[in-house]
């Protein structure tokens, strides 16, 4: 659904983000997009979305090059970004104007996601919301429009612990073979057993692309109070009642849950070990 090949782009001739880019993002799946601060990864979103151009490359996207910016593009795709913007208008106002630009849009399942986040959508004008009020009313609107690209940018800022609880179980009944759901964050425990698969972005490179499945069939995880012996570590970490540890291998511990953010350090900090191990899969291609 989503083809990018060789794409270069920058902030002007001294700051080249991306140089010979290559990705491929498939229906069906809910991909997390991860990275530290200034990896690229909003910019990259913007490219997609038709908000920034690339200097040269391909960008497709559901048969269509973004920078076209052709309005039947646009009623397929939905990106909600970081900073929100709402207008001085009450929400029924706001979904009278822009509702209708989305063709399959649907107001009963936009009524039942407010009502899971306990929306008041009669309270006042949308702009007097508070941030997380915003939030969700944008998410709500976003998921309501079942685009076939739905594109959320940190997410889960601004919204409370109950209310991530519901955006992790309503984006989970999104996932269908006919959408790709993108998922921008640095909040990787925000979104821990939903995403796969997961992509890392480094200084304008791809470093992993890999879905749960093809990874623990490589590598172990493991929470233990000493280091174990007679493993082929790959990186670990000193935590509260001992360590976190990767090892090269399936199957080696007994541990079934992943530790996201611990995964994220051990590719970032172990790039080469990373990409040996998985060979030329390491950033999704095929």
């Amino acid at each position: 659904m989503i083809t990018v090949k060789k794409m270069n782009f920058g902030y002007g001739k001294k700051r080249q983000l991306f140089s010979d880019l290559d990705m491929h993002l498939e229906g069906g799946n809910i991909y997390g997009l991860l990275g530290k601060n200034g990896a690229g990864k909003t910019t990259f979103l913007k490219i997609i979305s038709g908000l920034r151009y690339p200097s040269n490359g391909v960008v497709n996207v559901l048969g269509v090059n973004p920078a076209e910016r052709k309005p039947s593009f646009y009623n397929k795709l939905c990106f909600i970004p970081e900073n929100l913007y709402v207008p001085p208008i009450s929400a029924s106002l706001y979904l009278s104007l822009y509702s209708p630009f989305y063709p399959d849009f649907n107001s009963k399942k936009f009524e039942k996601y407010s009502k899971d986040f306990e929306l008041d959508l009669e309270a006042g004008k949308l702009n007097e919301m508070s941030h997380g009020q915003k939030k969700k009313f944008l998410l709500a609107f976003g998921m309501a429009t079942q685009a076939s690209v739905l594109i959320l940018d940190e997410p889960t800022n601004g919204l409370d612990i109950p209310s991530k609880s519901v955006f992790r179980r309503l984006v989970a009944g999104l996932a269908d073979e006919k959408r790709v759901i993108i998922i921008s964050t640095h909040q990787v425990r925000d979104v821990e057993n939903l995403i796969d698969p997961i992509v890392v972005l480094e200084n304008g490179k791809i470093i992993f692309n890999q879905s749960v499945e093809s990874l623990l069939s490589k590598v172990s995880f493991t929470h233990t109070k000493k280091l174990p012996e007679g493993i082929n570590e790959i990186y670990h970490e000193k935590v509260m009642g001992g360590y976190m540890v990767c090892a090269e291998g399936s199957g080696l511990f007994n541990d079934t849950d992943l530790d996201f953010e611990f995964l994220f350090n051990t590719i970032v900090n172990n790039k080469e070990k990373i990409q040996k191990i998985f060979g030329g899969n390491s950033n999704g291609k095929k």
